[in-house]
């Protein structure tokens, strides 16, 4: 279809306003026409990656294919498009430092001083087009972090000036996202901070050539005409972002308020057909009209969060509409519980999910969870360390070895059930050395993960370092606790499943990462079919 065109979506006025589910939303809008579309993620912190950031810091940490630790905002690039991201999809203020700082320790810049243009600048412009000349999309997303006016994103905004400047506005457009609040002492919606955002804009070179509002409230022609007018837009590109009751609605929104024709237009692309959109508003009728309900409890400890679990939680969505329930998910955090507590917290729970996390804070409560969903026969399933937690509880009180525990938790246990992986006892840096990215794994015949993938072998996502101990292999089987799934080059044990038990099955991997709207994750959707089976009885 030509050249590769780029979008730039920037936010003024606020955070969180929701960028990436606008970038997402236009993308799937595109998408849906016919075009190849991507997204990618500029991110202003100097971290290298959100890999060694705390969750309560930035929510959870998204894996891709390739093992690139990201933004949680390429997860919703994912759940849309249904195309997988990759390292070159998310790019931090750290790397673009790292590289440049490289190059000039290798003498690339001949003698130059070393500065934030052209060099930073010339670094960011380059992240950008990887994609665009990747030759695999037409159109590329570019989704800037922060809020505009932050010194962090001012490296960002001027490369994003030049390479408007060096493409044409054929090729390259700006989308400003922004708030409109509403004032109920004036019982009005309030234009200015748009104006005086979209003038910090202008001041750094930049015109938005679309205007997304978020409101609270519908905003009248009058306003729309206002806003056009100091903003510098036409009518036609001042769009209405209203607050949705899922994210899932915002695309069919973005479709109403002709967000994609607005861009197309601006970008000289004509001739593509009107989105089809069947699927994903199959996914929101059944999403919509759930036919019962199941209780979840996801047993955590960054649980004051939510967006320390934002592909869990996700998951969770698309399985319910797949089995045409609502999930309701109860957050529980696992310091809070202890075995003299636990029935109390979750007897009145359809399904108990052990969640990922690191360090040794409220392990013990998520054992404990453990051990009541095997002994009440309550549907579980745990996810890498929710995983280790169920080998730990059966170890302890099936096996008899008391002090059966992780290295992680405890260096000195008799009974190491989960240690530290092989390849990582020489390494001492923590940021991207974890074994990160999609491995291969084969499921054991007759088991309930191969009744549910439907395959012997398949690709899932990691972030760990330590695994289960095949020593301790055959004690574990004899008692009933079953490897089901066995990375075929490693050897690493990746399923354990409980025969005797409804639904009892724990992986070392992520399969939250690999969710869709189109392609709910199978091992979701039978742990919710499980609960909804158990909410019947």
């Amino acid at each position: 279809m030509g050249n590769t065109k780029y979008i730039f979506v920037t936010g003024g006025v606020s955070s969180s306003l929701g960028k990436g589910i606008i970038a997402a939303s236009l993308a799937k809008l595109l998408q849906a026409r016919g075009y190849r579309v991507t997204i990618q993620k500029l991110d202003p912190y100097i971290n290298v990656d959100p890999g060694t950031l705390n969750p309560y810091e930035h929510g959870e940490c998204y894996v891709t294919d390739d093992g690139a630790e990201t933004d949680l905002d390429l997860g919703h690039y994912e759940r849309f498009l249904n195309v997988p991201t990759s390292q070159a999809n998310n790019v931090t203020t750290g790397r673009i430092y790292q590289s440049v700082i490289e190059k000039e320790r290798r003498g690339e810049f001949l003698g130059k001083t070393v500065q934030v243009i052209p060099h930073i600048t010339n670094e960011i412009k380059e992240r950008i087009q990887i994609l665009g000349k990747s030759g695999e999309y037409d159109i590329v997303i570019t989704e800037i972090g922060g809020t505009v006016g932050d010194i962090e994103s001012l490296p960002y905004i001027e490369a994003v000036r030049q390479l408007k400047w060096e493409l044409g506005d054929d090729n390259a457009l700006v989308i400003h996202l922004t708030l409109v609040p509403f004032l109920s002492a004036a019982g009005e919606l309030k234009t200015k901070p748009t104006q005086h955002s979209v003038k910090t804009l202008m001041e750094s070179g930049i015109r938005a050539d679309i205007l997304v509002c978020r409101t609270e409230h519908e905003l009248t022609t009058n306003l729309r005409k206002k806003l056009a007018l100091f903003c510098n837009v036409q009518q036609e590109a001042v769009i209405q972002s209203i607050d949705a009751s899922t994210i899932y609605d915002v695309p069919n929104m973005m479709l109403e308020e002709g967000l994609d024709d607005v861009t197309l237009r601006k970008l000289n692309l004509t001739g593509a057909p009107e989105p089809d959109l069947t699927q994903w508003n199959e996914f929101l009728t059944r999403h919509k009209n759930p036919g019962g309900h199941v209780r979840i409890g996801l047993i955590g400890k960054y649980v004051e969060l939510q967006d320390s679990y934002k592909s869990i939680l996700e998951s969770f969505i698309h399985a319910g509409a797949e089995n045409e329930v609502k999930v309701d998910v109860e957050y529980i955090h696992s310091e809070h519980i202890d075995m003299a507590t636990i029935t109390d917290v979750v007897s009145h729970l359809d399904g108990i999910l052990v969640a990922p996390g690191f360090g040794e804070r409220g392990v013990e409560g998520k054992i404990d969870a453990v051990r009541y969903a095997r002994e009440n026969d309550l549907p579980f399933f745990g996810i890498c360390l929710g995983m280790q937690m169920a080998v730990i509880e059966y170890s302890r009180n099936v096996l008899g070895l008391d002090d059966a525990n992780s290295t992680e938790m405890d260096p000195n246990t008799s009974h190491p059930v989960i240690d530290l992986m092989e390849e990582q006892k020489t390494i001492t840096d923590k940021g991207g050395t974890m074994r990160l990215g999609s491995w291969a794994c084969e499921l054991k015949e007759g088991s309930i993960v191969e009744s549910v993938y439907k395959t012997k072998e398949i690709q899932e996502r990691h972030r760990h370092r330590y695994e289960y101990n095949d020593v301790y292999r055959d004690q574990l089987e004899a008692a009933g606790l079953v490897a089901t799934g066995i990375n075929p080059n490693t050897g690493l044990v990746e399923i354990i499943e409980l025969p005797s038990h409804p639904w009892f099955v724990g992986v070392q991997y992520h399969p939250e990462y690999k969710s869709t709207v189109a392609n709910p994750h199978p091992l979701f959707v039978a742990f919710v079919k499980a609960a909804h089976e158990h909410s019947l009885k």
